[in-house]
């Protein structure tokens, strides 16, 4: 059928909740929006999908995240009783309709006979990652669009050792949700009836304890924490979303009480009514804790986006202004605090390894290998680093530092195998009481390591290529780009190309495998001038994400270059 006909059976349907039909009638009026919303299902990618709240198969709302549950709830079947039994965690953010969505998937979950735990209120990203691994669940679902504006909602699948769903089991459900013929007629147990079968479970205060008992084993060096902690004055904003649940406990056991909360950023509102887009990495998001810390004198400000996963964090310079840290170079900071403590202490040895993704900073990488650690790069994607987790566990092949991803992503302690905002948050707090203790910000802290190791200085752009032509557009600029290899970028000599799609790493006209990934629809150029760039198609939103990673002998060069650089893709990708 085509979007017109699949829109006219949507008018048609008799269920639609009344929201969704004033949508309907409204949006419909535009001939482009139809086609848009109609003319092909939404993307289910790595990370699941996401998208806008409206009405259409190509669109966020409770019938498409029907049709993936209920593909879910297949593939479980596919996986017999004891996986049934074992059934699935459910949790969901601050936005608009996400506590519907959780509720319709646990419905839908039950009337297979799925077990089912459902948090009884909104949670961190990462706790619904840890509650897969405690409760030992089949898989998890997670109903939230992160860092995404009002506008938008989404839908993570989880694996039973508590990452993103593995691409086999991923496929699979989709397939058997692309055979769910009546996307209206998917069937949904009522609550009363699976509450009194028991198979409806809420969970929430009983797993916040032992989440929070994890999260007091990611502080490395209490002693030093409580000698220095009442030298600072932190401001924490949890952009109106989830961290809101348990900053307060997490800080408070960590040993930080003067963690002081933006009060119109707490909160709980799906309107973001302080901010375009509630992501950690913009700084119009700091501007109501830049007033919080100038009244209190505070010099560091933190920051996790609305489901917790993503931590960022604004620190106060000599000139009184305050500095938005890149999620590089807050990774820079930990990594370096951690090496350090350990050689302090005697405690550092070289099966220590340090993971991050192919498109993060390499200054990390530059310091480890100062300290005689190991490193490994993975692809984008936290299950990536959790899969290199479970391997060294598996191999008895070196000890977990830590992971980072340049979009605010870090994980210390494995208990979870998302990026999390709140083991983010401790260590980040205790990186600035390391520095109080030697009467420094971390602002300085962080001009010391680029004394020593370098300016590295990296910046990321997703280029939008929105509507129902995006996808196809994004495949063809990246299919011409592997046919007419680039050889220079900005007035820069392409040296070397790693594509990870084929698998090939290109030196001139030098063919040689790239072994240790898996495919991914990953370019990465390697310029002359010691500048890397690499592009991604998102899998989950109409964008290619340009990452420009550069060094140079100044903060005010590296920035600027790096700038030129974004330009010069963004006229290369018109």
């Amino acid at each position: 059928m085509n979007a017109k006909e699949i829109y006219s059976q949507w008018t048609n349907a008799n269920n639609l909740p009344d929201y969704l039909k004033d949508q309907l009638n409204k949006l419909g009026k535009d001939e482009k929006w139809i086609e848009d919303a109609f003319g092909q299902d939404i993307n289910f990618g790595t990370a699941g999908m996401r998208g806008r709240l409206e009405p259409g198969t190509n669109r966020i709302n409770l019938f498409t995240v029907g049709r993936v549950t209920e593909g879910l709830a297949r593939l479980i079947d596919e996986n017999g009783e004891e996986a049934k039994k074992r059934g699935v965690a459910i949790s969901f953010d601050s936005r608009y309709h996400s506590r519907e969505f959780a509720e319709h998937a646990a419905r839908i979950l039950g009337a297979h006979g799925i077990h089912v735990y459902l948090f009884d209120d909104l949670r961190p990203t990462p706790e619904l990652s840890f509650a897969v691994r405690h409760l030992n669940t089949f898989a998890g679902i997670n109903i939230t669009a992160s860092h995404n504006a009002k506008q938008y909602n989404g839908y993570k699948v989880y694996g039973e050792d508590g990452a993103q769903m593995a691409p086999e089991n991923a496929n699979r459900l989709f397939a058997y949700a692309q055979k769910v013929d009546d996307i209206f007629g998917v069937k949904a147990a009522p609550v009363e009836e699976l509450r009194a079968k028991g198979t409806l479970q809420l969970i929430g205060e009983d797993v916040d304890e032992a989440y929070l008992a994890h999260l007091k084993d990611v502080t490395v060096d209490p002693e030093m924490v409580k000698a220095n902690a009442n030298k600072l004055k932190i401001i924490y904003t949890p952009l109106h979303g989830t961290g809101k649940m348990l900053y307060d406990r997490a800080f408070r056991q960590g040993g930080f009480d003067n963690v002081i909360p933006v009060p119109s950023q707490s909160i709980i509102d799906p309107e973001f009514p302080t901010t375009i887009k509630p992501n950690p990495e913009y700084r119009d998001v700091f501007e109501p804790g830049f007033k919080l810390a100038n009244e209190v004198d505070a010099n560091v400000i933190i920051a996790t986006d609305p489901d917790a996963d993503r931590m960022g964090a604004a620190v106060r310079k000599s000139d009184g202004d305050f500095q938005v840290l890149t999620g590089n170079q807050i990774a820079t900071l930990m990594a370096y605090y951690l090496l350090i403590h350990m050689k302090e202490n005697g405690t550092l040895s070289s099966d220590y390894e340090l993971v991050t993704s192919v498109v993060s900073s390499a200054l990390p990488f530059k310091i480890a290998d100062d300290f005689g650690i190991k490193t490994k790069h993975v692809l984008t994607g936290f299950k990536y680093i959790g899969e290199e987790v479970d391997r060294m566990n598996k191999e008895n092949d070196g000890k977990f530092l830590m992971g980072f991803e340049e979009s605010y992503g870090y994980l210390f302690k494995p208990f979870a195998r998302d990026k999390d905002a709140m083991q983010g948050a401790l260590m980040f707090a205790e990186v600035a009481s390391y520095y109080a203790s030697k009467g420094m910000t971390v602002f300085d802290g962080l001009q010391e390591i680029w004394q020593k190791y370098g300016v590295a200085y990296e910046i990321t752009k997703a280029i939008e290529m929105p509507g129902i032509g995006g996808q196809k557009k994004m495949a063809e600029l990246m299919s011409k780009l592997r046919k007419e290899h680039l050889t220079e970028i900005n007035g820069a000599k392409v040296v070397k190309i790693q594509d990870f799609e084929t698998q090939e790493t290109i030196e001139g006209n030098k063919k040689t495998p790239l072994t240790g990934f898996p495919k991914s629809n990953v370019l990465k150029y390697f310029l002359d001038d010691e500048t890397w760039v690499a592009l991604r198609p998102s899998g989950t939103e109409p964008v290619i994400k340009a990452y420009v990673g550069v060094n140079k002998k100044d903060i005010e060069t590296a920035e600027k270059a790096a700038e030129e650089y974004q330009d010069a893709l963004a006229n290369l990708l018109k």
